[in-house]
């Protein structure tokens, strides 16, 4: 009998011990290392991110991207963005290749339910869309900017709606209720959040607390510093904190914060020139100011408080990192870059030896050790010493600095079949690495800035395909409405020799009903368009009119470079027969009765299924 209960007891001590974890993703997107009052900013207060950070493990020295596509492509696969086809930010260059396996698909396979509420930027049509990448549910928007921040249109698993609300209020919104839905079986939730990229939009309750801010703790290039954007990042950081707030205390009232891993990280420098610990560089490159980002972790009786992992760690590590903590296996086939950081978290012996971490972006790599940076110009900086990298030691240290150029011209001769060729500083920058000027010319080493992949079209198991503008090539005087692709739309159809194409890839031949996205001035509605594919055709005309007012009347700091937005209304074009095969999508007008033809935001093809 003693026996048995015995067995029983520890039946049941191992049942518990078994219980798989949660787990929650919050990433912050364009936010510093320095915008937070746990790593010293006096100008903002950020106690529910700081009581994350306090009540689990901080990492010191952390390194996302230079950019965000390339970072989320690090943080789902655990491997440099380079080798999963992340090339940039837009059209087409911030997609994962579709043979790479994602930290969503091991939480699936090991039967968690998965949810991302928020930005995604890794591609949006089918096999790129996150709904293909291992998460089940999605509401957010895919491309890496969004114009609207005040009742947003988004998407829900393919599916746009317009919500109510400040954006990032309300993806949070969408992940607490996923939460509540899923509180009975494991989940691995995933929040991108889409702040304190631009635009610079913030609800009053927030930015009423920092309109009038002195902003006495400045950057290092002061004089760059423009106030306005760093009083509305400011008051855009308070809204993330008590959106973090709004997670911690949902995880409480639903009683799982002891078996819930939290995690809190961003996806580069910040976006404007701001205090950042005396560090140099920001958004977009790849010195310790635009790649070094804040990561907390907290899991209850699992990760003691007040934990300060000292080894360099990356985005690469997270996914292995994670699915060891949760005791999920892995289910990408190629081998991960990341290294698991589960033993040291959970106290344990840390017994790897030195590492060093990749930074790339543009053709520029930089290479980081526990200690040293050596920068695209191939300049030595100890950055316990000189974290702004304002002393090049190369010529004092010559065995490390060519022990690092090596490991730099091996590494990119692994992922892109060339050696790496240092960039020259620009005139008169001589030691000062990149972001001091601009580089002279182009570094031979580099990739083509170039995708030749075609937009995927028509798969049954998601048959709608939204083409955004941003994917499209406009012809003639069509252009777009701002230098910023990724939330553009087509302007200036005034003939009929302006078109826009869109390269796609047909999966399923078929009927598909076509729906275009348009504002058009009421005085210009009736034109006549086409929409043609390999044969395939189909036509209509454009009305009503519809032509609301651009949305400029958001913002506490202007735009530089991005558009504002309207509200789009949908036109049904009807069906056009697709064949399975790559070609060019056309879009052209075949009678213009008025000034111009219509301002298009996206297409969307949609597969009719019998």
């Amino acid at each position: 009998m003693i026996h048995r209960l015995c067995l029983l007891l520890a039946l049941a001590c191992t049942q518990l011990q078994a219980a798989p974890p949660n787990v929650v993703v919050m990433l912050a997107d364009d936010s510093g290392w320095g915008d937070y009052s746990i790593h010293g900013n006096t100008n903002l207060k950020t106690p529910n991110i700081d009581s994350l950070a306090k009540s689990g493990a901080r990492f010191d020295r952390y390194f996302v991207c230079a950019l965000c596509a390339p970072t989320r492509g690090e943080f789902l696969t655990g491997r440099y963005h380079s080798r999963g086809g992340v090339k940039g930010v837009s059209t087409g260059l911030e997609r994962l290749n579709a043979d790479e396996k994602t930290i969503a698909d091991a939480f699936l396979a090991s039967d968690y339910s998965t949810g991302a509420f928020g930005k995604w930027h890794n591609g949006s049509q089918w096999p790129y869309h996150p709904n293909a990448r291992g998460f089940q549910e999605y509401v957010g928007y895919t491309s890496g900017h969004w114009g609207e921040y005040f009742d947003p249109p988004l998407e829900h698993n393919g599916v746009m709606f317009r919500a109510k609300g400040f954006i990032v209020d309300v993806l949070v919104g969408k992940a607490l209720e996923f939460m509540e839905t899923n509180k009975e079986k494991p989940f691995f939730c995933y929040i991108p959040l889409t702040t304190p990229h631009s635009p610079f939009s913030v609800p009053d309750e927030h930015w009423n607390k920092f309109k009038d801010s002195p902003v006495t703790m400045r950057g290092e290039e002061g004089e760059k510093e423009d106030l306005a954007v760093s009083r509305c990042v400011l008051a855009m950081m308070d809204n993330i904190d008590v959106n973090v707030g709004r997670v911690l205390k949902k995880l409480d009232e639903l009683k799982l914060s002891e078996n819930t891993i939290v995690v809190y990280f961003s996806d580069n420098g910040p976006n404007s020139f701001r205090w950042n610990g005396g560090m140099k560089g920001k958004k977009g490159v790849t010195d310790e100011g635009g790649v070094r980002s804040a990561l907390f972790m907290r899991w209850p009786g699992k990760i003691k408080e007040d934990t300060l992992i000292t080894p360099i760690a990356g985005a690469i590590d997270l996914l292995p990192t994670l699915t060891a903590l949760a005791g999920v296996k892995p289910v990408s086939t190629k081998p991960l870059d990341g290294w698991d950081f589960s033993t040291l978290l959970l106290g344990g012996e840390w017994k790897r030896g030195p590492r060093e971490l990749m930074n790339y972006n543009g053709g520029k790599l930089s290479v980081r050790t526990q200690t040293h940076r050596l920068d695209a110009s191939g300049g030595l900086f100890d950055m316990i010493a000189d974290p702004n990298q304002k002393k090049d030691i190369s010529a004092e240290q010559p065995e490390l600095t060519a022990q690092l150029k090596e490991k730099a011209t091996a590494w990119h001769q692994e992922v892109f079949g060339k050696p790496y060729v240092a960039v020259k500083p620009a005139a008169g920058g001589k030691g000062k690495g990149q972001g001091q000027g601009k580089a002279k010319g182009k570094n031979p080493g580099a990739e083509p800035f170039a995708d030749d992949r075609p937009y995927p079209v028509g798969y049954r198991e998601f048959p709608i395909t939204m083409l955004e503008a941003r994917d499209g090539i406009p012809h003639g005087e069509v252009k777009r409405s701002s230098n910023a692709p990724n939330c553009s739309y087509f302007v200036n159809w005034k003939t009929k020799e302006d078109a826009m194409t869109w390269d796609i890839d047909v999966h399923t031949a078929g009927e598909y009903e076509v729906s275009i996205d348009y504002a058009c001035p009421e005085a210009d509605a009736g034109s006549t368009v086409e929409l043609s594919f390999e044969g395939g055709k189909t036509t209509g005309k454009v009305k009503p009119g519809w032509f609301p007012r651009l949305l400029d009347d958001q913002d506490r700091a202007s735009r530089k470079g991005e558009s504002y937005m309207r509200d789009f209304h949908t036109l049904a074009l009807g069906t056009v027969s697709l064949p399975a095969k790559r070609g060019l999508l056309t879009l052209r007008a075949l009678e213009i009765p008025g000034q111009t033809v219509m301002e298009v935001r996206r297409v969307t093809l949609t597969l009719k299924t019998k």
